[in-house]
């Protein structure tokens, strides 16, 4: 059986990427297809050899690297890929990529991520985040509605949907009114061992930008004046550092075996952010750190309150305050071999059985 595999940008190493990365090792010789790739900032994981970029990919780079401009050209590049010489196409899809068009004798298993965010429920928060106003609303409106038809037709094409999370899999259903299984992201568990030790300090992994509502953790810690240290970059950091204490540390990027050493050494991660999934979380878990998390989204599937962690259900100040304060009273009672052991429910293992069975089901 000849596969190849599609995703939207390879443009970061992220979570949606980390998934990827597990395709590409179970398919060692499926080319990759994607709009846009940097091969600087992710080539050690997918080697240009095994890329096949769309046309876009051919402007000059002044563009390339404001590739948001180019929104409008998108769903034409990722219909213009060639699948004729494939048994089975593989989708990993928050945008773009699930909108492929595949020949009848080929079979197209789309991982979807989320449906296009910014096109549906996102829609008003995008447009805040980006200062979508005046002018731009005026360019933005049809554009939006264009890719909303779009996307609503590109829906069909997948022969079969796998969501990552029960969020996601409502996502589908909503707007496309597609049913799918549930398959949830794989995280390396094994690359953490388990201890009761911690450095007395709180982690936060992350992407700094405003939806991840780092901000909420900042003005917390600033408050209580414990020791918080944040590793991630983005475009919101430079207001984060300024509004942040003496007692919060922001190291930037991290390579994954200092994220590791770090994540080894917490007392407890903070989530404070609304995710689909959150593999991050579940890296906290498997190295027996419980976790502290917004209660909505992908936290609820993989946090168990009072064995591995705690929720707050407002995204202010006092409720995360109070999850806190839950989590330090319960300290005593967590155990680093019961967290680990929840988290290997979201192993790589399982997650490789269940995508070939859907394989053959497809």
């Amino acid at each position: 059986m000849k596969v190849a595999l599609v995703h939207d940008f390879l443009l970061k190493l992220g979570g949606a990427e980390r998934v990827l990365k597990v395709f590409s090792e179970m398919f060692p010789d499926a080319p990759i297809y994607t709009l846009f790739y940097d091969e600087e900032k992710v080539g050690d994981v997918f080697p240009a050899e095994r890329i096949r970029t769309s046309f876009l990919s051919k402007y000059p780079d002044f563009i390339k690297k404001r590739y948001r401009y180019l929104t409008h050209k998108m769903p034409e590049a990722v219909e213009d890929f060639d699948f004729e010489e494939f048994d089975l196409v593989i989708s990993s899809s928050s945008a773009y990529a699930h909108g492929i068009i595949t020949p009848l004798h080929t079979k197209h298993l789309c991982y979807c991520h989320s449906p296009m965010r910014y096109a549906w429920d996102w829609s008003n928060e995008y447009r805040k985040e980006h200062d979508i106003s005046g002018l731009k609303t005026w360019l933005y409106s049809p554009l939006l509605k264009s890719l909303r038809t779009w996307d609503k037709i590109a829906a069909d094409r997948p022969t079969k949907y796998l969501a990552n999370s029960r969020n996601v899999q409502k996502r589908l259903k909503k707007y496309y009114r597609a049913d799918s299984d549930i398959v949830y992201p794989p995280v390396d568990c094994d690359r953490f061992r388990a201890s009761d030790k911690h450095s007395n300090y709180f982690l936060i992994v992350s992407t700094l930008t405003p939806y991840k509502k780092i901000d909420l953790a900042v003005q917390l810690f600033n408050k209580l004046g414990r020791r918080l240290v944040v590793i991630g970059d983005g475009p919101h950091r430079k207001y984060l550092e300024n509004i942040a204490a003496d007692n919060i540390d922001f190291l930037g990027f991290k390579d994954d075996d200092t994220v590791k050493e770090y994540i080894e050494n917490c007392r407890a991660l903070i989530f404070p952010g609304e995710e689909d999934f959150g593999i991050v979380p579940v890296e906290a878990m498997a190295a027996g750190k419980p976790v502290l998390a917004f209660g909505k989204g992908g936290g609820t599937e993989t946090i168990i309150s009072g064995k591995t962690g705690e929720f707050f259900f407002e995204q202010t100040v006092e409720s995360m305050e109070d999850g806190l304060a839950r989590l330090l009273y319960n300290e005593k009672f967590y155990k680093p071999s019961t967290i680990r052991r929840h988290a290997k429910n979201f192993s790589r293992e399982i997650f490789e059985k269940k995508i070939k069975q859907k394989i053959r089901s497809c």
